[in-house]
């Protein structure tokens, strides 16, 4: 698909939170008019109009589609309480949702854009994982996901998947708050992350793409270096000058598994933080302005 390179498109963010208003940020709002749903919208952007709707209602949602015709529209929700029923509602429920909407006022944007997880892939032994790597989710929260992806790729309308890793950024700073409450946890099993910014500049990096030709139905978004957790709380505990800021019964998170970041890499993506050193150094940095 070719897009005349001059004409502004209708973008809508499902569920447009952190992420949404920072990838509100980074596309040319001269290309893009943004629209952003929230059951309790927060006052307009610069360049976010917010719009309240409870996108898990059928009959709200539909309204919106009704009323505009969105060329693309990204559905990045977060779970009113995480277990399998506050998954199954925000994901797979919205997904539904949309596409019954989509359909039913015989609309056709140019792209849809599902944020997932890499809690798809239930991976424990150290292994790499990429695009291809079977999904076998252990929790609920990769099963759920897992479906709403479905309900995408099985929708008719063109999509992308975008499977993000473990996200931190301003106000996603437990990995430091445990080191400073010397809770932080020895695992050596690998983690992997990505910055916001990061998470905001791949999906416009991909809106962008499509604009001009094909792209992949899936891409793992995480950093380029995946690290054990202790790797990464010893360097955030040296930057800190704290000491003895581990605890022997602090639990690990989830998996142990090195994502793979080659693909999206190779769609001509580059990272603003490439690794886990050069996101917390910002954190750390303006944590350090503040006091």
């Amino acid at each position: 698909m070719t897009i005349n390179a001059s004409s502004q498109e209708k973008l809508l963010i499902i569920g447009c939170g952190d992420i949404g208003q920072r990838l509100a940020q980074q596309l040319d709002p001269n290309r893009y008019q943004i629209t952003g749903l929230r059951r309790h919208p927060p006052e307009d952007l610069p360049s976010l109009r917010y719009l309240a709707c409870d996108v898990t209602q059928s009959d709200q949602l539909d309204a919106i589609l009704g009323d505009e015709e969105f060329d693309v529209i990204v559905i990045s929700m977060t779970p009113a309480e995480r277990s399998n029923a506050g998954y199954e509602t925000a994901y797979v429920k919205t997904c539904r949702n949309l596409v019954a909407g989509l359909k039913h006022h015989q609309r056709k944007p140019r792209l849809l854009i599902f944020v997932s997880s890499t809690a798809v892939y239930g991976q424990n032994d150290g292994s790499w994982v990429d695009e291809l790597s079977p999904t076998e989710p252990e929790g609920f929260s990769g099963t759920r996901l897992l479906e709403a992806e479905q309900v995408m790729q099985q929708s008719g309308f063109a999509n992308c998947i975008v499977r993000f890793s473990g996200i931190y950024g301003p106000g996603r700073n437990r990995l430091i708050e445990q080191v400073k409450q010397k809770r932080a946890s020895a695992s050596l099993h690998y983690t992997n992350r990505i910055h916001a910014d990061d998470c905001a500049g791949v999906l416009a990096h991909v809106i962008e793409l499509q604009r001009t030709r094909d792209i992949a139905p899936i891409y793992v978004a995480t950093d380029s270096s995946p690290t054990s957790m202790i790797d990464v709380a010893c360097w955030i505990a040296e930057q800190l000058g704290i000491k003895d800021f581990l605890a022997p019964d602090a639990v690990n998170e989830r998996g142990n598994k090195r994502i793979s970041n080659q693909r999206l890499l190779a769609s001509g993506y580059r990272f603003i933080h490439p690794d886990f050193r050069s996101g917390y150094a910002r954190l750390l940095a303006s944590a350090d302005n503040q006091g």
